[in-house]
């Protein structure tokens, strides 16, 4: 580190070593906790017939199955599952205050240890996930993709992040403003901050 900018987070990890432990340690027991290609019933047309149950106030008349209800006498309506994707974006504040924690434990190294478990979680179902790294200013935005390399591309990043000057104000402000910006549809966002920030960040739109 000199008097300009703060070292990389690591010089001896690497994005594999990172993914290798993490699925190992971590991954393999949350993998069953959040699926991607998750399930929403719903009642209108849908991909795949999922159950029946009886009619109620409201259920549109189309999805009766008329056989159940003449065996059943009376009204049963069949449900739908529709299948989705999700994208999920990680807006990650890299500024100078999150180069220190406790125990020698960098807040840094705490954002890399849950961007890669929560990307893996989220990749290993086929969602997609993009980042906006922050320092002063936004400094890249990683376009949302799905796969294991997306993982690995994300870690990279973070263990090579953009020189954060010294002295610079932080202003998440910039950040949520950016995310509002590259968001074309609706996301899971997460947010990675120890949020010690300029006043007013809640302004950003």
């Amino acid at each position: 580190m000199n008097d300009q900018t703060v070292a990389p987070l690591s010089e001896q990890a690497t994005p594999e070593r990172i993914l290798h432990r993490l699925d190992w340690r971590v991954v393999r027991r949350l993998d069953g906790l959040l699926q991607g290609d998750y399930h929403t019933l719903f009642y209108g047309t849908g991909l795949d017939f999922a159950d029946l149950r009886e009619y109620q106030a409201r259920d549109d008349i189309r999805h009766i199955d008329w056989n159940v209800t003449a065996r059943m006498d009376s009204p049963y309506v069949r449900q739908f599952v529709e299948e989705r994707d999700l994208t999920a974006w990680f807006l990650l504040d890299l500024s100078l205050s999150m180069g220190f924690g406790a125990e020698g434990r960098p807040k840094e190294q705490v954002l890399v240890d849950f961007v890669a478990t929560m990307a893996r979680l989220l990749t290993r179902s086929g969602n997609r996930v993009g980042a906006i790294l922050y320092t002063n200013r936004v400094a890249q935005t990683i376009p949302p993709r799905s796969g294991r390399n997306q993982v690995l591309r994300l870690i990279r990043e973070l263990l090579q992040p953009p020189e954060r000057p010294l002295g610079a104000a932080t202003d998440l402000g910039l950040l949520l403003t950016a995310a509002l910006n590259a968001l074309k549809r609706r996301s899971l966002v997460f947010v990675v901050s120890d949020f010690m920030s300029e006043p007013g960040f809640g302004n950003g739109r």
